[in-house]
């Protein structure tokens, strides 16, 4: 039986974001390309990818690129030819949403299947298992009830290949790849299942130009008209925070742990992915029946704080069942930690009896008198008496402040905040002509460099002995850290630190030499045959098939009836432009199966002339938000 590998996987907006991560401890790093990433603000070129790539091998850490939009039949061909560069570059997989792709001549790169899948259930995650998907992004709105029936579907029996393998390869030996945001930004809506953006503003999310309508503020009515909710930003999601739930996490069967930000700036990628490392390492530390996916150990000189990054409150979801409270209803924005209240206000000034020590510099919010969310800058922090860089005209008395950025903190991770080592054993032994210096790190990889030299007898050996163990241990500009030094000699021989410097600068770099040599591509998955099933015959607008390959794929696997894309604009009439487990009903005490006598009648965002239906599948527990598309002459691009 295989011993589980836990990965923690960080966003990475460009290839030093990326290198970052990877320094502060990421097992692997998601990244997008030149085109077609569902982050379109967040590409990158082949080079840059390469440069992140070799960074990331030196820890065996992994780099992952994303090509998860839908294509058009004219992209096919581009994107068939960006895989095979991002391969050549040295990715490790591709994470895609389109079964397009599937059909097109790809390297042997592993394959990843995108949040967009939507994967909810196990007959969807064991048909991307079976057609060649070696990780999987389970839905963001599972519980660990639903994620553990997954996981324990997986294992059973798994598929054989389809042809045979060379001994001990085994690609299909173990199920796919359990993977699951832990933290981050919440979209609303299933992933793949939004298209009020499209709808609206002709800028799909499934092809990475989502315009963010969950984040509008909206007044909800119910069926007879009257206000229920009145301008609050009711489709807007507090962030995931998964801080206290890896140990169930792991034990319900995931094994990457993913955290979303691919727009979040540096600060929030040092700072987060620190602080899961901190949690994994915690968790492998007590728990030796699993394993790291890379090698090295971090440490860092700030402790991290994910309160301190952009977030919109804390949240974790539907992990742990349904909540009432997972709504950010009254702002989309990084309010930040509660530091106190205005106690007095003076003509430039205001006083504010705080529960942390305030800095020059600090950001700091309020909700004004329209109970918007509003900021300023502290320009000088006297003690408890605040000059703001603009005096607010509405703050008062007794009005709540909010930190959302801590000027100390900032400060701290613009610095290198980070050191990541892998260990070294380290043996210096004698040779008939010389000494030899042998190096063995973590992973077990071994490499050794000699050194001719005249055996001279040291007249101290106490010092000499010293002196070996000091200068074979500087290793401050290396990516190891020298763990046990020893030294087999059969007496204390005279070394000068020039000679033990070259030789010891001579085995790292064999070290390095052969640690790349020794960095193994991931294996492809072998599809099974015959071809499996997909778990539905028919597919709607909700399939996201935008071309022609993506429909041979789906014939291929027994799907008789194939919509086009919504994207197409094809689709006339009103659709449920969102799906969500998100419930108003259940938000605002008006759920049917908790209130007795009240019906799941429809209901109504507005925002400005924009009306939505919401209608509501209380079997299914979910959420509707119907709507018609703009003019098709509007939204042809």
């Amino acid at each position: 039986m295989t011993t589980p590998i836990l990965e923690l996987l960080a966003p990475a907006k460009n290839a030093y974001f990326g290198i970052e991560a990877i320094n502060h401890g990421a097992d692997a790093v998601y990244i997008g390309g030149p085109a077609f990433g569902a982050r379109a603000n967040a590409g990158n070129s082949i080079a840059d990818i390469e440069r992140l790539a070799a960074h990331a091998r030196r820890y065996r850490a992994k780099v992952f690129v994303t090509l998860n939009t839908i294509l058009r039949d004219d992209e096919l061909d581009e994107a068939r030819r960006l895989v095979w560069q991002f391969y050549e570059a040295g990715a490790d997989a591709l994470i895609v949403q389109d079964m397009g792709l599937l059909e097109l001549d790809l390297p042997p790169i592993q394959l990843h299947a995108s949040t967009q899948t939507d994967i909810r259930t196990l007959e969807k995650a064991r048909f991307l298992q079976d057609v060649g998907f070696s990780q999987i992004v389970l839905a963001r709105e599972l519980t660990l009830k639903e994620i553990a029936k997954i996981d324990e579907g997986l294992r059973v029996a798994p598929p054989s290949p389809s042809v045979p393998l060379p001994e001990g390869e085994g690609r299909n030996a173990v199920p796919a790849t359990l993977e699951f945001f832990v933290h981050g930004a919440l979209c609303v809506a299933y992933s793949g299942q939004c298209y009020i953006s499209h709808a609206h503003t002709g800028r799909s999310a499934n092809r990475g130009e989502c315009s963010q309508a969950c984040r509008l503020p909206y007044t909800l009515e119910d069926e007879a008209g009257r206000i229920v909710a009145h301008d609050k930003h009711l489709l807007s999601m507090k962030d995931n925070d998964q801080s206290a739930n890896l140990r169930a996490l792991i034990e319900a069967g995931i094994r990457s742990f993913k955290i979303e930000g691919r727009l979040k700036d540096l600060s929030y990628v040092k700072n987060i992915t620190a602080h899961y490392r901190t949690l994994l390492d915690e968790f492998l530390e007590a728990s030796p029946g699993y394993r790291r996916a890379s090698s090295g150990r971090c440490t860092y000189p700030f402790t991290p704080r994910p309160e301190k990054t952009f977030n919109r409150g804390a949240t974790d979801y539907f992990v742990n069942e349904r909540k009432p409270d997972i709504g950010a209803f009254d702002t989309p924005k990084f309010s930040g930690e509660l530091i106190g209240e205005v106690s007095r206000i003076g003509p430039d000034w205001f006083e504010v009896a705080a529960s942390a020590p305030l800095h020059n510099g600090d950001g700091l919010s309020y909700y004004d008198s329209h109970r918007e969310l509003a900021g300023l800058r502290i320009n000088r922090a006297d003690g408890a008496r605040l000059f703001p860089n603009e005096m607010p005209e509405d703050i008062a008395v007794g009005t709540a402040l909010y930190r959302n950025r801590d000027q100390e903190f900032e400060r701290a991770l613009e610095k290198k905040s980070a050191e990541r080592r892998i260990g070294l054993h380290m043996q210096l032994g004698e040779t008939p002509d010389g000494f030899a210096l042998t190096l063995t790190d973590e992973d077990g990889i071994i490499a050794s460099a000699a050194l001719p030299h005249a055996h001279e007898v040291s007249k101290n050996a106490e010092r000499a002995f010293g002196g070996l163990r000091e200068n074979l241990g500087k290793l401050g500009n290396t990516i190891f850290d020298a763990k046990e030094i020893s030294l087999d000699l059969s007496q204390p021989w005279f070394l000068p630190a020039s000679a033990v410097n070259g030789l010891r600068r001579d085995a790292i770099a064999a070290l390095e030499a052969a640690r790349a040599a020794a960095c193994e591509r991931l294996p492809r998955r072998i599809a099974v045959s015959p071809a499996p099933t997909y778990p539905e015959n028919e597919l709607s607008y909700l399939g996201n098939v935008l071309n022609s390959a993506a429909r041979a794929f789906y014939e291929k696997h027994g799907v008789s009836v194939i919509a086009e894309a919504y994207e197409t604009n094809t689709e006339k009439g009103e659709v449920s432009l969102m799906i969500t487990r998100h419930c108003l009903r259940y938000s605002y005490n008006l759920c049917p199966k908790e209130v007795k006598g009240i019906r799941p009648d429809p209901m109504t965002l507005v925002n400005g002339k924009e009306k939505l239906t919401l209608r509501f599948d209380c079997k299914k527990c979910e959420m509707h938000v119907i709507g018609l598309r703009k003019s098709a002459l509007v939204l042809r691009r």
